[in-house]
């Protein structure tokens, strides 16, 4: 819009959206003015001194443009491996136990997650279930899923404490399965801390905010991808356990908003090692209090 050798140099529907602008040239010294034309307003400036007035507006802009939040990088405290090992190693030793009927036990009659025992006080069930498995494709799925899943936790959280979330995350499920089904029921296997690792990653990234952003939706990716995961993979056959799939995702979601109120890096290395110990022991004490009952 040219009047008089004026210069339209911005234009909105409401007069209020060009009020910082005008301030900015007020506080320059540039003549200017709001004038309304064709339902648009318009801040118009003489035609020579257009430029400047376009430079100082941009110049206000880059000043006073909000910083770009950027999230911080997920912290890497241990390798892995060690306690995918420690998991492959457990899970595919008890087979083996199982199958010589070693030590006189009958592994699976004392070690299943029976409801009614547990209600009864048989602790240990909770935990020496998550060692069992009824065949080699569900051993196999579970060793994949659990070196996935585990892997990934052990990797930000450390081997040693992230795998005694997942080992309590299991047993907590398995717990409040107990609770829900009747009293002649009965599983086994190592998907309730599978998917109690798939919970602690979700709030544990949630809440340390690696992936926060501009958008809610971004805020919340870890935990939408954790749903989904739980959702595709947790849900199968009749023979699929999928209360416990959700009581053990729920123990670990639980128990990863627990881990983001202290920074981990200060259990350092025998930190690390104490809770994995402690994770291995409290197997050893679940079996041999179920040899005990």
């Amino acid at each position: 819009m040219t009047n008089d050798e004026r210069q339209s140099i911005r234009s909105a529907r409401h007069r209020e959206a060009l009020t910082d602008a005008s301030l900015v040239l007020t506080a320059v010294g540039i003549e200017h003015r709001l004038e309304p034309l064709d339902h648009q307003w318009h801040l118009t400036v003489q035609a020579a001194d257009a430029d400047r007035a376009i430079d100082q507006l941009e110049r206000y802009r880059h000043e006073n443009r909000k910083p770009v939040a950027v999230p911080p990088a997920p912290r890497v405290l241990g390798r892995a491996w060690t306690g995918v090992l420690a998991y492959l190693l457990v899970i595919w030793l008890l087979p083996t136990l199982e199958g010589e009927q070693a030590f006189g036990w009958d592994w699976r009659d004392i070690g299943a997650m029976h409801a009614e025992s547990v209600r009864d006080g048989q602790w240990w069930r909770t935990f020496t279930a998550l060692t069992l498995h009824g065949d080699l494709a569900h051993l196999v799925g579970n060793s994949l899923f659990g070196a996935v899943f585990g892997g990934f936790i052990g990797r930000h959280l450390g081997s040693g404490f992230g795998w005694l979330l997942i080992l309590l995350a299991g047993a907590m499920g398995n717990g409040a399965n107990a609770l829900i089904q009747g009293d002649d029921f009965r599983s086994i296997g190592a998907s309730t801390a599978t998917f109690g690792a798939l919970g602690v990653g979700a709030t544990f990234f949630w809440r340390q905010g690696y992936f926060s952003g501009r958008s809610w939706k971004r805020n919340f990716a870890p935990a939408f991808a954790a749903i989904a995961l739980l959702a595709f993979t947790g849900v199968g056959d009749e023979n699929t356990d999928v209360v416990a799939h959700f009581t053990g995702f729920t123990a670990g979601a639980l128990l990863g908003l627990m881990a983001t109120t202290f920074d981990l890096r200060r259990l350092g290395h025998s930190g690390q090692y104490l809770s994995g110990s402690l994770a291995l022991g409290l197997l050893i004490i679940a079996w041999r209090s179920a040899a005990g009952a």
